[in-house]
């Protein structure tokens, strides 16, 4: 949130410093700017009215090198050197600290082989120097140095300015996410339907297994309650059937005269 403050202010300084800025003046605003170590966002400058008016005239180089650090690389840059103003030191330095952000926009793993490539350096010191003190270290990027397997791991990477016709690919590429998103929560939905109608069937047929428990243990208990009545009934019979017996054992003996 720090580094595009002061992006922002810094954008905003050279803006109004361009509303007074004509020809040969102009020209110096687009050196100061291009050089400056804080600044990596160029569009609100290119698109300034008399920015815009170096287009066609003698400083028209001018233009189409705040132009590249707008939107290109260093590896543009050496393509077109021949029709581009000379760049001092700290422009170079500049246009490959943007290189690596561009990069880092296309790629989260950047292998040095690549770096060193697109950078113009000769050893793995001083791109690794570079990556640290000149990237990082200004908040352009941030990552990992990766020293055995040779690759700088992007976990951050401020963004550049647009490119023409590049923000008509990123809304189409939203919307494309947006359709994907869309469906995935369709999908989700209806897994969460699914598990919840198998959860109301699982909690139904635990009801009737309940149940169905319930009704067996009451029909034992009934017919147990039942057993046992019966054998009272049975005992008491058995018992009234001896007494009986006794009785008429006892009358059908003869009797012992005094």
């Amino acid at each position: 949130m720090e580094v595009e403050q002061k992006q922002a202010d810094l954008v905003q300084q050279f803006v109004l410093l361009a509303g007074s800025a004509r020809g040969r003046a102009a020209v110096e605003l687009i050196t100061h700017a291009t050089s400056h170590p804080q600044l990596f966002a160029f569009s609100e400058l290119l698109s300034s009215p008399h920015i815009a008016e170096l287009k066609g005239t003698e400083h028209s180089s001018a233009l189409d090198l705040l132009r590249l650090f707008a939107h290109g690389t260093w590896s543009d840059y050496k393509n077109n050197a021949q029709v581009l103003p000379q760049l001092d030191p700290q422009q170079v330095l500049k246009l490959k600290q943007l290189t690596v952000m561009t990069l880092a926009e296309t790629a989260k793993v950047l292998p040095y082989d690549l770096l060193m490539q697109q950078l113009d350096i000769s050893n793995v010191r001083e791109l690794e120097d570079l990556l640290i003190n000149d990237c990082m270290y200004s908040g352009i990027v941030r990552g990992k140095l990766d020293q055995r397997r040779r690759c700088f791991e992007v976990q951050f990477a401020a963004g550049r300015d647009l490119r023409p016709g590049q923000l008509d690919n990123m809304i189409s590429t939203l919307a494309n996410w947006l359709g994907s998103s869309d469906n995935l929560l369709l999908t989700i939905q209806e897994k969460i339907k699914w598990a919840d109608s198998m959860s109301e069937q699982d909690r139904r047929h635990k009801k009737e297994v309940e149940d169905k428990a319930e009704d067996m243990r009451k029909s034992i208990k009934a017919e147990m309650e039942m057993r046992g009545q019966q054998d009272v009934v049975y005992s008491e019979a058995g018992a009234l059937g001896a007494l009986v017996m006794d009785y008429e054992e006892d009358r059908s003996r003869p009797k012992r005269r005094r």
